[in-house]
């Protein structure tokens, strides 16, 4: 097996960015199960009363329970 060698300052600042990700990912994952359940009458209710919401998504998060 090969040995890369890389300065310590370089795999530090990969792990930090790495860590960020993983950070960022599942703070997002939480706050997405936070979110109240709207069923299909209610959304169909809502739309009916407000209108349906522009087309411009700023983040969509898909969850698997």
């Amino acid at each position: 097996m090969e040995t890369i060698t890389i300065p310590k300052k370089e795999l530090k600042a990969v792990i930090k960015e790495s860590f960020r990700e993983v950070l960022n990912q599942e703070i997002m994952n939480f706050r997405a199960l936070l979110l109240p359940f709207v069923s299909e009458a209610e959304q169909k209710d809502i739309n009916k009363r407000y209108g349906k919401p522009s087309h411009r998504i700023a983040k969509t998060i898909d969850i698997e329970t």
